[in-house]
C-alpha cells in the first residue's frame, strides 16, 4: 500500500553518513627550528549537547505468566516430549520447502528424493503416528467390542447369566472392584477437571486478547505519532552544531590566531623579551654612572682637603726637623727617625687620579632618547595582533562559510519536506483506526463462536460426567443397600438398583468413548503437531531460522523478507535479526536496514560537509609578513649602546681605590710615637715643637680622617661607588656579545614569521578545521545512535510476534492440548471402569438364581 512506502521513506530520510575516513596521516616536514618542526595534535573538539530524542512509551507487556493452569501446561509439555523427543527438522522442512515450491503433484513423490523425505517425515513424526493409529484402533474397535458384549450379554454370557457362584472370598472381591472402581473414577474426574480448566481457559483468556489487541493497536498508533516528532528533533539539532560551527567562526581570531600565537611565542617572545631587559639595562647603567660620578664628586673633595693637611702638617714638621738642635749628637738619631717617617704623613685612597665616566654617561644619555622600551613594546603590539590579522585576513571566508551552511540548512528542511510525512502517518493511523474497529465488530461474534465451543466441550465432558454419575450413585445405592445376610436372590431394591446404574454407566461408556477417542486423536494430531511444528520453533526462533534460508522460496532470490518489502532479496536482512533488533527496541531504520534501500549518507555528504565546504575551509590562509618585531631605530639604539665607551671604563682601578683606606697610616698612632719620641729629647724649644705637631696631627685625624672613615656622608659615597662600579661591570660584561645575541634572536624570530611560519599556520588552520568539522561529526554520529537506538523504536513489532505467539500457543493451544489431554485421560480410564462397573454389578443386582449348600457340599440349582 501507498501509506506503507511513505513509512519507510519518512524513516530512510533520517539516516546519516558514516564516519568519514580518517585524515591523511603523512604531513610535509616543517623547515625550521625543532620546536615548530614538532608535530602537535590537534586540541579536542569540544562535546556538543544535543539532549534527548522525545522517547515513546509503549504499553504492551507481552509477557503470559498462566499460573496454577500452568502446571498442567508443562504436563501436556512433558507428554509430547515424551511422544515426539526428536529436535525440530528445520533442515528437513527447508528441503521439502525447496523441493516442492512448484506444486506437489502425485507422481513426483515416486522420486528417490521424495521417498527419501516422507521416511524422515515418518521418523520424524513416528510418535503421533503410532499414537494416532492407537486412537483410531480404539475408535473403530471399541463400538464392536461394545455391540459384541451386548449381544453376548443378552444371551446369557459375558455375565449376562443372572445367577452369582457363591465363594468364600466374594466379600474381598467385591471390596477391590469398589476400590478399584473408586480409585478410577476420581482419576477420572481429575481428567474431566483437568479438560474443563483448560476448556475455561480459553474463555477467560479472551479478555486477555482485547487487551493485547487494543495495547498493540495503541504502541503503534504511538509509533506513528511519535515518529514525526522524533525526525523533526532530529533536523533541528542541525541548529545546534550549526550554532557551535558560527561561533568558533566569530571567534576566529582568538582560536585560531590564538594557536598560531600561541606556538610562535616559544621563540618570539624570548628574544623580545631580552631586548627589552637591555633597554633597562640601558636606564640602570645611566643610574649607576650618575651615581659614580656623584660619589667621586664626593670622595675627591674629602681626601684633596686631607692631603693638603697632610702635606702642610709634613712640611712644618720637616721645617722643625731641620732645627740645629737636631744636629746633637744625642737627639740626631731621634730626629732621624722622625725625619724617616714623614712621607707616610699622606693620603691613601686617592680618587683624583680615577678615570672619568662623564664621556661615557654622556654616550648613554644619548643612547636613551631614543626609548627602547616603547619600541619593543610596539613589536609585542605587533605580534599579539596576531588575533586580529588572522581575523581580517579571514573575513571573506568566514561569511562564506556562514552562507554555506545556512544554505545547508535550507536543503536538510527543504530535503525533510519532500516526504509528505504527516499525511502518510495520518493515513496510517486512520488504518490503525479502521483495522481496529473491524476487529472490535468481531467481537461479539469471538463471544458467540467462544460460548459455543464453551457449550460443546461442557457437553462432552457431560458424556463423561454422565458416566460418572451412573458410576458413583451405583456405588452409593450398591454400598447402602447391601446386605450380607441377604442372599443373591433376595437382594433388597438399592442394592439392585446401584448394580443396574453401573450397567447403565457400562452402557454409555460403550456409547460414548468411542466418540470421546475421535475427539481425542482428532485434537491430539492437529494440537500436538502445532505445538511441536510452530509453537516451540517460535519460541526458540528456529521457526525464524526456517523463513531465513537463503533461497528458500526461489533459487534466485536470497533473502526472502527484504523480497517481501523491497523486492531486494539481496540485502542481509533476515526476520530473525529483525524480531531480535526489535525485541531490544532498536529503530526501525536499524531493524530494516533500511540504509541499503535509500542511501543517506550520500545527501549528507553533499550537505552536511560538502566538497565545496571543505575547499573553503581548506583554503584558510594566513600572511604574518606583516608583523616586525624590533623597527631599525630599535636596532640602532642597541648598537649605540654597545658602543658607548661603557665597557672600556677601568672598573678594577675604582675598585682597588674604594677598598683603600683614608690614611697611609694610622694617624693617632703617629702621633703617640711622634710625642713618645719627643719625651726622649731634651727639654727645650724643640720638644715643644714635637710635641704641637703631634697634636697637630691628632686633629687631622679627628677633624678628618675620622669623618671620612664614620661620616654617613662619605661611607654612603664610598659604598654607592662600589655597587655602582660592580653594577656597571656586569652590565658592560661582553656588552657587544649581548647586543648582537639579542639582534641575532630577532632576526631570527623575524625570518621565522615571515618565511617558516607557513608551517605553524598550516597545521594550526589544519587542526581549526578539523574542529569544525568535528562538530558534524558529533552531529551525525549522535543521529546515527539516534536512529539505530532511539528513532521509531520498533518494539511493537516483535510485541505483535509476542503478542500472536502468546494468543495463539498459550492461550489456544496450549489449552486445546490440555482439553485433550484430560479428556483422553478419561477415555482410557473409561475401560477399566467397564471393567470394574460389570464385575461389580454383580454383587449388587439381584439374582434369578443362586447356588444353594447341603451339608457343606455345593450343589447347583
Amino acid at each position: 500500500m501507498l501509506w506503507t512506502r511513505w513509512l519507510v521513506l519518512l524513516l530512510c530520510w533520517g539516516s546519516t553518513t558514516g564516519e568519514r575516513q580518517a585524515d591523511e596521516r603523512d604531513g610535509t616536514a616543517a623547515q625550521g627550528r625543532a620546536d615548530s618542526r614538532r608535530q602537535r595534535s590537534p586540541p579536542p573538539v569540544e562535546p556538543l549537547d544535543f539532549g534527548f530524542v522525545p522517547a515513546a512509551v509503549y504499553d504492551t507487556h507481552a509477557y503470559y505468566e498462566p499460573g496454577a493452569v500452568g502446571i498442567l501446561f508443562h504436563m501436556v509439555h512433558a507428554f509430547l516430549y515424551v511422544i515426539q523427543p526428536n529436535s525440530f527438522p528445520k533442515d528437513l522442512i527447508v528441503r521439502v520447502i525447496q523441493q516442492n515450491m512448484g506444486g506437489i503433484k502425485i507422481e513426483e513423490w515416486r522420486k528417490p528424493e521424495n521417498v527419501v523425505l516422507l521416511l524422515q517425515w515418518i521418523h520424524y513424526e513416528a510418535g503421533f503416528l503410532i499414537c494416532g493409529t492407537i486412537g483410531i484402533t480404539f475408535m473403530v474397535l471399541t463400538p464392536i467390542i461394545g455391540l459384541c458384549f451386548c449381544v453376548c450379554r443378552c444371551c446369557e454370557n459375558c455375565g449376562g447369566e443372572m445367577h452369582q457362584r457363591q465363594r468364600k472370598n466374594i466379600d474381598c472381591q467385591r471390596g477391590f472392584f469398589t476400590a478399584s472402581l473408586i480409585a478410577t473414577s476420581i482419576f477420572i474426574v481429575l481428567g474431566v477437571l483437568i479438560a474443563y480448566a483448560a476448556n475455561h481457559n480459553v474463555t477467560m483468556q479472551i479478555k486477555s486478547t482485547r487487551r493485547l489487541i487494543n495495547t498493540n493497536m495503541r504502541d503503534l498508533k504511538t509509533f506513528a505519532n511519535n515518529t514525526p516528532a522524533q525526525i523533526d528533533y532530529l533536523t533541528a539539532q542541525y541548529t545546534t552544531a550549526k550554532n557551535k560551527v558560527l561561533s568558533d567562526l566569530d571567534n576566529i581570531g582568538p582560536l585560531l590566531g590564538g594557536r598560531i600565537h600561541s606556538q610562535l611565542e616559544k621563540e618570539v617572545v624570548p628574544s623580545l623579551d631580552t631586548a627589552l631587559r637591555m633597554a633597562g639595562a640601558m636606564r640602570e647603567t645611566k643610574e649607576a654612572l650618575e651615581n659614580v660620578s656623584t660619589s667621586l664628586e664626593v670622595l675627591q673633595e674629602g681626601t684633596t682637603r686631607l692631603q693638603a693637611s697632610l702635606s702642610g702638617e709634613r712640611s712644618s714638621l720637616s721645617n722643625t726637623l731641620s732645627d740645629p738642635a737636631c744636629t746633637n749628637g744625642a737627639v740626631s738619631h731621634t730626629c732621624n727617625a722622625i725625619r724617616s717617617t714623614l712621607e707616610q704623613l699622606g693620603i691613601n685612597a686617592d680618587f683624583s687620579t680615577l678615570p672619568d665616566v662623564a664621556r661615557a654617561s654622556e654616550n648613554v644619555n644619548t643612547v636613551l632618547k631614543t626609548d627602547l622600551s616603547n619600541i619593543v613594546q610596539k613589536g609585542y603590539s605587533s605580534f599579539n595582533d596576531t588575533p586580529n590579522l588572522v581575523k581580517e585576513q579571514t573575513k571573506n571566508i568566514v561569511s562564506g562559510v556562514k552562507g554555506m551552511l545556512d544554505k545547508i540548512g535550507m536543503e536538510i528542511n527543504s530535503f525533510s519536506k519532500m516526504f509528505p510525512v504527516e499525511s502518510s502517518l495520518v493515513n496510517f493511523t486512520i488504518f490503525l483506526n479502521q483495522g481496529q474497529k473491524n476487529i472490535e465488530s468481531f467481537y461479539p461474534q469471538v463471544d458467540q463462536i467462544d460460548f459455543y465451543r464453551w457449550i460443546g466441550c461442557v457437553a462432552v465432558l457431560c458424556m463423561v460426567v454422565l458416566v460418572l454419575a451412573f458410576n458413583i450413585l451405583g456405588l452409593l445405592c450398591g454400598t447402602c443397600g447391601y446386605d450380607k445376610q441377604a442372599t443373591p436372590t433376595t437382594r433388597g431394591c438399592l442394592s439392585n438398583t446401584g448394580g443396574n446404574l453401573l450397567m447403565a454407566g457400562v452402557g454409555f461408556s460403550f456409547i460414548f468413548v468411542w466418540v470421546l477417542m475421535a475427539i481425542v486423536t482428532a485434537l491430539f494430531i492437529v494440537g500436538g503437531n502445532v505445538e511441536k511444528m510452530m509453537c516451540e520453533p517460535l519460541a526458540n526462533r528456529q521457526l525464524f531460522k526456517i523463513i531465513d534460508t537463503p533461497f528458500l522460496v526461489h533459487p534466485a532470490k536470497k533473502n526472502f523478507l527484504p523480497g517481501m518489502l523491497f523486492q531486494n532479496p539481496n540485502i542481509d536482512l533476515t526476520l530473525g535479526s529483525m524480531y531480535r533488533d526489535c525485541y531490544e527496541n532498536n529503530g526501525l531504520y536499524h531493524s530494516l536496514q533500511l540504509e541499503t534501500m535509500f542511501n543517506i549518507n550520500s545527501f549528507l555528504n553533499r550537505t552536511v560537509y560538502n566538497r565545496d565546504l571543505a575547499k573553503v575551509l581548506e583554503s584558510v590562509q594566513v600572511d604574518l609578513k606583516d608583523i616586525s618585531l624590533l623597527e631599525q631605530a630599535g636596532r640602532d639604539n642597541l648598537i649605540n649602546f654597545a658602543n658607548s665607551g661603557v665597557g672600556n671604563i677601568d672598573y678594577e682601578a675604582y675598585l682597588a681605590e674604594a677598598n683603600k683606606g683614608v690614611a697611609l697610616v694610622d694617624l693617632l698612632s703617629f702621633s703617640t710615637d711622634l710625642e713618645a719620641q719627643a719625651d726622649q729629647m731634651p727639654r727645650g724649644a724643640l720638644e715643644n715643637a714635637l710635641k704641637g705637631h703631634a697634636s697637630s696631627i691628632r686633629q687631622i685625624h679627628r677633624d678628618q680622617v675620622v669623618p671620612m672613615e664614620q661620616a654617613m656622608k662619605y661611607v654612603r659615597a664610598r659604598s654607592t661607588l662600589t655597587q655602582s662600579i660592580k653594577q656597571l661591570q656586569r652590565l658592560s660584561n661582553d656588552l657587544p656579545v649581548k647586543v648582537t645575541n639579542i639582534l641575532s634572536a630577532i632576526d631570527a624570530a623575524e625570518y621565522l614569521i615571515t618565511h617558516n611560519a607557513s608551517h605553524v599556520v598550516k597545521q594550526e588552520t589544519k587542526g581549526y578545521t578539523e574542529s569544525l568539522v568535528g562538530y558534524f561529526k558529533q552531529y551525525t554520529r549522535w543521529v546515527k545512535n539516534s536512529l539505530t537506538s532511539e528513532v521509531a523504536q520498533c518494539k511493537p513489532i516483535s510485541n505483535i510476534v509476542d503478542s500472536m505467539e502468546i494468543v495463539a500457543c498459550s492461550f489456544i493451544v496450549d489449552s486445546v492440548n490440555t482439553f485433550w489431554f484430560g479428556l483422553g485421560g478419561c477415555c482410557i480410564l473409561l475401560i477399566p471402569s467397564i471393567i470394574f462397573s460389570t464385575k461389580l454389578a454383580k454383587y449388587y443386582r439381584r439374582m434369578d438364581t443362586e447356588d444353594v449348600f447341603e451339608d457343606g457340599q455345593e450343589n447347583w440349582n
